[in-house]
């Protein structure tokens, strides 16, 4: 099974600053290898510090956390893709918003999966800091608050803040 590419230079933005453009191709590398390739290893090793704050109640803070997250997730899940639809940009933070699906089958069928909206604060070359919003595409919504539902909360952070 192939993975999804983010696509960066047909999402690129011409208004982009240079340090945005380089926000953009560190977190473009960072979600490729994390949610694409699930090359835990290189991101951990690239991408791993301890100012990493996660909003996400349901993942702890800290790159570990998050690989350890989405490993487990890929498990279940080995399928699943985060296609990257837009990618914004303003000063130091980055959105992507995305269609994740968990099976290949499913890629580009806007009736399965989840929209995926992810924030990144990036400062002095390193994402530090992370909020999302998923939206479940009906059919897998009650899946998706089962699947929360048992890993419950891990962090105080909260959702806006």
């Amino acid at each position: 099974m192939n993975p999804l590419i983010i696509d960066f230079h047909s999402l690129h933005r011409a208004s982009w600053t240079e340090s945005e453009r380089e926000n953009v191709a560190l977190v473009a590398d960072f979600v490729q290898n994390l949610m694409n390739n699930h090359n835990f290893e290189y991101v951990l090793e690239n991408f791993d510090n301890s100012l990493y704050v996660q909003h996400n109640t349901s993942i702890p803070d800290g790159i570990s956390g998050l690989v350890a997250f989405v490993k487990k997730f890929a498990q279940r899940f080995p399928e699943y893709g985060y296609d990257v639809k837009q990618i914004m940009a303003d000063g130091d933070l980055v959105m992507f918003h995305s269609h994740c699906t968990l099976k290949a089958k499913h890629r580009g069928d806007d009736r399965q999966g989840m929209i995926i909206v992810d924030y990144w604060r990036i400062e002095d070359g390193q994402i530090t800091e992370h909020w999302d919003s998923i939206q479940v595409i009906p059919f897998w919504l009650n899946f998706m608050f089962n699947f929360y539902k048992m890993s419950g909360r891990r962090n105080d952070n909260g959702n806006f803040n």
